[in-house]
């Protein structure tokens, strides 16, 4: 068998595993012992609902993994993702051993380069995810259970070529329908997608400003908005109704499910749902919107 064989097969299987609808989420990750139950129960319970993936927001890793796996018998867990400047090449590798060895089949390894204002050392980061993924490769993590953060052209193109595709966070179906053109048919693409549960658009709107206004303020997002389309304008004061109904949905369960489709028929494999309850608690665990 090719090694170009082996991959597909391996791509493959990974988007069994994932399945087409996840969640996405910062308080599945957290550290904090008195969590860890009420994070296992959780886990099983997206299990049940019949969720294929949790992904694991904030630099995560895989002992930030490890709870979900163990709490669980088909979920898989993603992280979403692994900042390559916080964990050195060799820690993820033993990671995702060890994961491996006890859940096979069930650990994504998302990496991405973080942001130059959240990363003291970022310079060159296109450079040093290709060093990084030389290092994966030489450690034995197969292409085929990584995926990156990929906005832009030359990170999709790397997605393609040396992992199993593409975890683009603050996107809309346009994105996805251009990523889709560069990664070809055959890698993941699993864009996160934000949604609020709210049926009022005033209040809506203003939940899901307040909660997009911190990624405003950094050019990786920025800079993508404005090769979509959108204008300068639109990304000032919190964002544009225009900007925010694009990268969030919005209203009852039957809008909000359209919404998730329109990125699935651009070319998305599987939608990370990202809830948005506007507490301002980052950490909290949205288990009555996920069902």
């Amino acid at each position: 068998m090719s090694d170009t064989t082996a991959s597909l097969q391996e791509t493959a299987s990974l988007k069994e595993t994932v399945g087409r609808y996840g969640v996405w989420s910062v308080g599945l990750r957290s550290e904090d012992p008195a969590r860890r139950g009420d994070i296992a129960e959780a886990a099983a319970e997206l299990q049940e609902l019949g969720y294929g993936t949790a992904w694991l927001g904030g630099s995560s890793s895989a002992a930030n993994a490890a709870p979900l796996l163990e709490a669980t018998s088909t979920l898989a867990v993603g992280t979403s993702i692994q900042s390559i400047w916080q964990h050195d090449a060799e820690a993820s590798a033993a990671g995702f051993t060890e994961l491996e060895a006890a859940h096979p089949g069930r650990f994504v390894l998302g990496l991405g380069v973080s942001h130059a204002k959240l990363a003291e050392q970022y310079q060159r980061p296109y450079s040093a995810l290709v060093a990084y993924l030389d290092a994966l490769d030489a450690a034995g993590v197969p292409a085929g259970r990584r995926v990156l953060a990929a906005l832009g052209p030359r990170t999709l193109r790397l997605a393609r070529d040396r992992a199993a595709g593409a975890v683009p966070y603050l996107v809309t179906p346009e994105h996805t329908a251009r990523a889709r053109e560069i990664l070809g048919e055959a890698p993941l693409l699993a864009p996160e997608f934000k949604v609020v549960l709210d049926e009022d658009p005033v209040r809506a709107r203003a939940t899901a400003r307040d909660y997009l206004a911190m990624y405003l303020e950094l050019p990786n997002y920025t800079n993508n908005f404005l090769r979509l389309g959108f204008t300068e304008d639109d990304v000032l004061h919190g964002g544009s109704d225009r900007l925010v109904d694009a990268v969030f949905a919005w209203g009852d369960d039957a809008r909000i499910r359209d919404r998730v489709e329109e990125f699935h028929a651009a070319g998305a494999d599987h939608v990370a749902v990202q809830v948005v309850t506007g507490t301002g608690d980052r950490d909290e665990l949205p288990r009555a919107e996920w069902r």
